[in-house]
């Protein structure tokens, strides 16, 4: 998958404002080439888990109009591997890729998980 630059400062500059909590929100894939960052509020508002609830509601439509989504979050200060509450509670985001930032390293890493499996995908 690709992340363009610009989709990619979005990323960092929105868990960057979100600290210290998890930032959170919905990538616009096409053809594995991420198109836009939709951020979303963590209403768990906290530093270990997300929960996400979209600006927009309609964002999930996007689906609709031929995009794939995928959710991205923030960790802290651990790398940007799935944590056991991320694989627990996987939830909507179950295949679909999933995408996590390392505030601490700038490491930006994207896997997709199902029936509790983690599958790293290429990021470039």
């Amino acid at each position: 998958m690709v992340i363009p630059v610009e989709v990619r400062a979005a990323l960092v500059a929105h868990a960057e404002e979100e600290a210290p909590n998890e930032a959170c929100g919905l990538v616009a894939f096409r053809d594995g080439v991420a198109e836009r960052y939709l951020p979303a509020e963590n209403e768990a508002a906290s530093p270990y888990r997300f929960e996400l609830k979209p600006a927009d509601p309609l964002d999930f439509f996007l689906e609709d109009e031929g995009y794939e989504l995928g959710v991205f979050h923030s960790h802290l200060s651990s790398p940007p591997r799935p944590s056991k509450t991320d694989v627990e509670n996987i939830g909507l985001w179950e295949g679909r890729p999933y995408l996590i930032l390392s505030l601490r390293t700038g490491d930006l890493a994207a896997y997709r998980i199902e029936d509790g499996q983690i599958e790293p995908l290429a990021v470039t």
